[in-house]
């Protein structure tokens, strides 16, 4: 005991006193403290776009944004694409002779070829429009890559 008071008692003595001396004054009770501003910006009000169907919202919005004194060149209409040279040859046999199979080929020589013919012809290659025949062409080649891969001898190794 230290002056008729118990250790604890005087510890509990001066935590009392230290929280009574903190008293947090109204205006920063519901307030964190390093937090000046909030998290969402305020923005400013957005011009009231026309309710016409025909109006582009995101062109209203694209203005919006732009100065005053600067008018939005008109979009260049779409320049049409030429079709790839092998549009029309869709047929096993065509897609054959395009991938120039020969029985002697082997595994790596079937897989060069694979690749090769990827590179001219994969859909994710040539614009949107001939999209189908290029999916259709690289189906056919891959499936005879795959039966002439079959008909190799199996891979050293195994």
């Amino acid at each position: 005991m230290l002056f008729g008071k118990s250790l604890f008692q005087s510890v509990v003595d001066r935590l009392d006193k230290e929280a009574e001396d903190e008293v947090p004054t109204e205006e920063t009770a519901f307030r964190i403290s390093g937090l000046a501003s909030s998290f969402v910006p305020v923005a400013p009000a957005a011009p009231s776009a026309p309710t016409d169907p025909g109006t582009d919202q995101r062109l209203v919005a694209y203005l919006f944004l732009m100065p005053e004194d600067h008018e939005p060149e008109p979009p260049e209409a779409p320049t049409p694409t030429e079709p790839p040279a092998w549009i029309d040859r869709l047929s096993p046999e065509e897609v054959a002779a395009d991938l120039g199979l020969d029985p002697s080929d082997d595994r790596e020589r079937l897989q060069e070829r694979r690749r090769a013919f990827a590179r001219d012809n994969h859909p994710d290659r040539i614009p949107a429009e001939f999209r189908e025949e290029a999916t259709m062409r690289m189906k056919t080649a891959n499936r005879l890559i795959d039966d002439a891969l079959s008909r190799c001898d199996p891979p050293q190794g195994r």
